[in-house]
């Protein structure tokens, strides 16, 4: 076999390069989102479970999931700079499979979410055009990383949850307050997306995409993005307790002071330590999350 043959581009992708491009460890803030939902709904869970199983895998490995590739063809050059191991610009996802790929799971999630009922569905496309709207042109609303990270926590957080509540509902639409608390956690999310962008920092600003740490410096943006993910807390506590839920209320607190201590030292190292606080300080958020749930659940709200 010649060295030509062996240095020969791919013309298909790797099995591996393709579940790496769909990156499962992001599917799960919108699948914790929609089981907050299914919780909060108040409705019967065991005669609902296949609504509430199908639902959770269109969040994660379908919508989510599509989302991701979609990104990173419309990133291919981006991480050229900032991470050129990643599958598209390495070759292990060649020519334009990304892009195919991202179109292969946008009918799977339509197919899936047409065996929800209406409002699944609708959520379902409102999803999807929000993830292509986020990295694809004309719009590619990363370019700004304020409305690119509230579209992503919208739609990962608030849109999953409402959605989960309403399909375990039979297509009525949720409680005001659980709407609420789903648009306060959706809210915070966008400080949460802005942990992801301390990465690509030198890439993002040679590219012209303006993430938040970008347009206000690593120390700002840190300072920025823990700000946006506690102060919808601060109301989620302060809601618990005017309705009744003192425990709940009193554990999204504990989360909360725990989040603040380890929000201390991201502020002081962002780059360093963007990482580490998603490890360890955002699981202390969507613990909330839940807890939040449970409270609407006991409360009958």
């Amino acid at each position: 076999m010649t060295s030509s043959a062996t240095s020969a581009p791919r013309a298909y992708p790797e099995p591996s390069a393709v579940l790496e491009l769909l990156k499962p460890i992001t599917w799960f803030p919108p699948m914790w989102a929609y089981a907050c939902g299914v919780v909060s709904s108040g409705a019967p869970i065991l005669p609902n479970a296949r609504v509430a199983i199908t639902g959770v895998l269109l969040a994660g490995p379908l919508v989510c999931a599509m989302s991701q590739a979609i990104n990173d063809w419309h990133d291919r050059f981006v991480d050229a700079i900032n991470e050129p191991n990643r599958p598209i610009p390495s070759g292990r996802v060649p020519g334009r499979w990304g892009l195919y790929v991202a179109g292969i799971w946008t009918l799977l999630s339509l197919m899936v979410a047409a065996t929800l009922g209406r409002w699944v569905m609708i959520a379902a496309v409102v999803g999807l055009l929000l993830a292509w709207a986020y990295s694809a042109p004309p719009l590619r609303l990363k370019r700004n990383g304020w409305l690119g990270n509230a579209a992503c926590g919208l739609s990962y957080e608030s849109l999953a949850w409402i959605t989960g509540a309403a399909a375990m509902l039979g297509g009525a639409l949720p409680s005001a307050p659980t709407v609420t608390l789903a648009l306060l956690y959706g809210v915070g999310a966008h400080g949460i997306m802005t942990l992801n962008d301390f990465k690509s920092i030198k890439g993002d600003a040679q590219m012209g995409v303006n993430s938040v740490p970008v347009l206000l410096g690593p120390r700002r943006a840190a300072l920025a993005a823990s700000v946006i993910m506690a102060a919808p807390q601060v109301v989620v506590i302060g809601l618990l307790v005017a309705w009744g839920q003192p425990i709940p209320a009193a554990l999204v607190c504990a989360f909360l002071l725990g989040q603040g201590m380890m929000m201390a030292k991201f502020i002081a190292a962002p780059v360093e330590k963007a990482l580490w606080y998603s490890g360890f300080g955002v699981p202390l958020y969507v613990f909330g999350m839940m807890a939040s749930a449970f409270a609407l659940r006991f409360a009958g709200m």
